[in-house]
């Protein structure tokens, strides 16, 4: 009997549970409101997620392109960037800028490339062995038949200039034909490289006011060279004695600020080390292309 009371008691509390106010939820037109309000807030946030990965993208396509972004590291990354030391006089010797800087120093440089990449990888793995840094000065035909080559040259670190297209004596061809031998080199370069070269070189050193002027007009530093190698006059029935040959028509030259002429032959790798070891054996160093200042010697000795 007392069980069915309590039955009976349970039921009446349910009941009155369930038919009384239910302060816990929330009428749903204010959870409309509520909705509205947090939209604002949540597109907010969107579009600054949005906005941050965007950035976050343009950086990265920033550095892939080379651009200068401000960072905790970029004072790093333009350190590397070598000091303008030295300038090119007017009979091309590279001279430096000022007291304090090293005067007994040389400019290597190699012509006429690229031609095979036995030769240029042994080149590039004497001067990496010597930490130097030597000119390709390339011409245009040749890169069209071996732009791999022309890469390999700029992928291990080594700059590039230009050399005309043909290797024709420049000096008394017309205005029109020099631009196209010097400007059409600078273009293939660039397509290839990302990178356009600084400095030009006139086949035989023949460019004429006409060579200068176009270089000029194109940013060049025009050169010739101050110690000639004289590796290309030597034949190929000499083979075992022109490494001597090399070596000792440089070191007959040798003098502070040398600019040496060299080419892309078997008898001239086969040299290089050797040769580079006897200079700094005499105290020379490698001047570094990048420090090099690209004004004209006439600019600067005005």
């Amino acid at each position: 009997m007392l069980n069915k009371k309590l039955l009976v008691i349970a039921a009446a509390c349910l009941l009155l549970s369930a038919c009384g106010p239910k302060t816990d939820q929330v009428p749903s037109d204010s959870n409309e409101k509520i909705s509205s309000q947090a939209q604002p807030k949540k597109e907010t946030e969107d579009k600054v997620a949005a906005s941050q990965s965007t950035q976050a993208t343009d950086n990265k396509s920033d550095i892939g392109s080379g651009t200068n972004v401000p960072s905790s590291d970029s004072q790093d990354q333009t350190s590397t960037v070598p000091e303008i030391k030295y300038h090119m006089n007017k009979v091309y010797n590279i001279v430096p800028n000022g007291d304090g800087i090293d005067k007994k120093v040389v400019l290597l440089t190699f012509d006429d490339g690229p031609k095979n990449k036995e030769w240029i990888n042994g080149i590039i793995d004497v001067l990496d062995k010597h930490k130097a840094k030597a000119i390709f000065f390339v011409n245009g035909y040749r890169i069209k038949e071996n732009p791999d080559l022309l890469k390999l040259i700029h992928d291990r670190g080594q700059p590039i200039g230009n050399h005309s297209w043909d290797h024709i004596s420049l000096k008394s061809q017309p205005l029109s034909k020099v631009k196209k031998q010097i400007e059409d080199v600078q273009k293939l370069v660039k397509e290839l490289t990302g990178e356009t070269p600084v400095f030009f070189r006139p086949p035989f050193g023949e460019g004429g006011d006409v060579g200068r002027k176009v270089a000029k007009e194109n940013k060049l530093l025009y050169m010739t060279w101050s110690n000639g190698s004289l590796d290309w006059t030597l034949k190929n029935k000499d083979k075992n004695s022109n490494p001597d040959k090399v070596i000792k028509n440089v070191l007959d030259q040798l003098h502070p600020g040398a600019n040496i002429l060299m080419h892309e032959l078997p008898w001239t790798v086969e040299a290089l080390d050797t040769l580079l070891t006897k200079l700094e054996e005499k105290g020379y160093s490698f001047v570094n292309p990048a420090s090099i200042s690209t004004e004209t010697a006439a600019d600067l000795n005005k």
